[in-house]
């Protein structure tokens, strides 16, 4: 045997090298096995996102009796927690329902599904389709489309509102337009607190919009709410009237009755009474009846302005 007969060679002569084919095909087969553990990766952590951002009854504890009394064990205070988080989202879901309610009647994307109850026809409107198809009275999709609009503005505005706050806000709006309604929400929060605002005090703000209220549809949403502050606490400012309170009329005759006998006269008509009061109003010398009127009707107004903060609050 020759030392020929124990030549290594990595190919004949003439013949093509391979090791680097081979080497390549090993790199690729290691690239595709590494990016399809890394697509299994990324798949999972979608699927796990979703699974944690989406709603439902799963994620809610089960009702169980107290564990006791006074202060929350702490698997107590993760469950109210958890049970506070649906609750929350119970009043983010309702404007979607409400936006997508809106979205079927506008388009009557009903109008080619077959009738519940009619199989030979399809649905006409709305108020048929929602009922029957998914259990939503006529009257509460009306309220879900009224109000949606207003609820995904207080949201984008970082406020937590709810059904409730939101209803009392749909005749601001049908009355004066979407940003008017979402004044009068933050004008209940600044006079308030965004954590005191309730559905009863969004209502007795609104009852006390005048009718004939003017506001400008150009405005921002807090240029408006200043406006219609100003026209609240006027509203709630006692009216001027050229009518004397029966008690002031006594006073004043009474009064007069003192002077006349303090002149010595049978009597003072009134009108002689109102002539030097105005006289001694407008003297720039002696300014005493004028020092006085200014404190009185200062009086009335600082009287009025915590009226009207009573009001809103």
């Amino acid at each position: 045997m020759s030392a020929d007969d124990f030549e290594v060679g990595w190919g004949d002569e003439g013949e093509p090298d391979r090791t680097a084919d081979t080497l390549n095909d090993v790199d690729t087969r290691r690239e595709a096995k590494r990016k399809k553990t890394q697509d299994v990766d990324i798949t999972a952590a979608i699927e796990q996102a979703v699974e944690e951002a989406r709603p439902g009854l799963h994620k809610v504890p089960d009702p169980v009796e107290p564990a006791g009394e006074g202060e929350l064990t702490d698997e107590e205070r993760q469950r109210y927690e958890e049970c506070l988080d649906g609750v929350d989202l119970g009043n983010v879901a309702w404007f979607i329902q409400g936006k997508a309610l809106d979205t079927i009647a506008v388009g009557r994307l009903f109008r080619d599904t077959p009738h519940k109850l009619e199989p030979e026809r399809n649905y006409d409107t709305i108020e048929e389709w929602a009922p029957l198809e998914k259990g939503i009275s006529v009257g509460q999709c009306s309220k879900l489309r009224a109000g949606w609009e207003i609820g995904e503005v207080i949201a984008a505005r970082d406020y937590k509102s709810n059904p409730g706050q939101v209803r009392e806000l749909v005749p601001v709006k049908n009355a004066f337009g979407l940003k008017a309604a979402i004044a009068v929400y933050v004008l209940v929060v600044e006079a308030v607190g965004a954590d005191k605002v309730t559905a009863e005090r969004v209502r007795d703000t609104v009852k006390l919009l005048p009718g004939d209220l003017k506001l400008d549809e150009d405005e921002d949403v807090d240029a408006l709410a200043r406006t219609i502050k100003g026209v609240l606490v006027e509203e709630l400012q006692p009216a001027a009237s050229r009518a004397i309170p029966p008690a002031v009329t006594r006073a004043v005759d009474q009064t007069a009755i003192k002077i006349a006998n303090a002149l010595d006269r049978p009597r003072i008509p009134r009108s002689e009474v109102t002539l030097r009061l105005m006289e001694a109003f407008a003297d720039p010398e002696d300014t005493t009846v004028f020092d006085v009127v200014l404190d009185r009707m200062k009086e009335a107004e600082k009287a009025a302005k915590k009226a009207a903060k009573k009001a809103l609050g």
